[in-house]
């Protein structure tokens, strides 16, 4: 561990949130998760099982609230887009004390929305890269052979961006830091919206969709990689293609098991950011346009 532990609040104990927070309960961190009242109560009744290709198999105890009460060095925001209001509910801005806001959350809009929320002077834009999924609660599935964090805090101050990626990293999270936060969150969004976008309008695996869906992937890239350039960002459509061409064949995206799952699904948060970023750069993205007006269209 770096230094002493920190106290740690996560805002929504699933795939991600659950991941994190029992990863770093065990190593050694306070954590406290915020949760609905029935999820907080089976949690802290029955602690987090974790799965994990990368962590192997544990069980870590666990403390969960409705509603924060003291302050923290931390909050991770892991709560789905979709979700992102009603879970902040359980977080007052006057409970969270001096802690940073580290939101892990897939699009790039809520950056803005946390800062309503919070003073915008502890928020950060972070991104995570993982395949975790929450089977039933209390119960996490961590199916990726990776799982790591990138930071950035255009006015948080460097030292304390790299104290929490030592923190992070101790506790077996790769993090690094990063001097811009459109670049984060963009070069996330930019690999994110081909995968999520594409696995759930064909209800494919990453290897089906880019052996039978290869022209429709590379158009994405492409699109995506324009507006995100134009956000400025350096993102680089060969660099995304080349990554996707590396992922496991069976991969889904969290979208695409949302709706499996019959949950209410983040397309205005993945392809809608996208299509919202294309329209104000000037940008046609007809592909794109193609695969969320789809999605939209059947409900999900």
């Amino acid at each position: 561990m770096t230094g002493s532990p920190w106290s740690v609040a996560v805002v929504g104990p699933g795939g991600v949130g659950g991941l994190v927070g029992a990863v770093l309960t065990r190593a050694g961190h306070p954590v406290v998760y915020v949760a609905r009242p029935d999820t907080a109560a089976a949690l802290t009744a029955s602690g987090l099982d974790v799965t994990s290709v990368q962590y192997g198999d544990f069980h870590v105890p666990a403390t969960a609230v409705p509603r924060l009460a003291a302050p923290v060095d931390v909050c991770v925001v892991a709560a789905k887009a979709t979700a992102l209001d009603a879970a902040l509910d359980g977080v007052p801005a006057e409970a969270l004390g001096a802690g940073l806001v580290l939101p892990l959350l897939n699009g790039v809009d809520h950056l803005a929305a946390l800062r309503e929320r919070f003073p915008a002077a502890r928020v950060l834009a972070g991104a995570i890269r993982v395949e975790s999924t929450r089977v039933a609660p209390g119960r996490i599935a961590h199916t990726s052979p990776f799982c790591t964090v990138e930071v950035a805090g255009d006015g948080i101050p460097r030292p304390r961006l790299e104290t929490l990626a030592a923190q992070l990293g101790a506790a077996g999270i790769g993090t690094s830091v990063r001097d811009s936060e459109v670049a984060v969150l963009w070069d996330k969004l930019a690999f994110l919206a081909p995968l999520a976008l594409l696995t759930t309008a064909y209800g494919a695996t990453a290897g089906e969709v880019r052996e039978k869906h290869r022209s429709d992937l590379e158009a994405v890239a492409d699109e995506v990689a324009a507006v995100a350039r134009a956000a400025g960002a350096t993102a680089d459509a060969g660099a995304v293609i080349g990554l996707f061409d590396r992922v496991p064949p069976g991969m889904k995206s969290s979208m695409q098991r949302d709706v499996e799952a019959g949950r209410q699904a983040e397309v205005d948060a993945i392809g809608g950011a996208v299509l919202r970023a294309a329209d104000r750069h000037g940008l046609a993205v007809p592909v794109t346009t193609r695969l969320v007006d789809d999605l939209r269209a059947r409900g999900v």
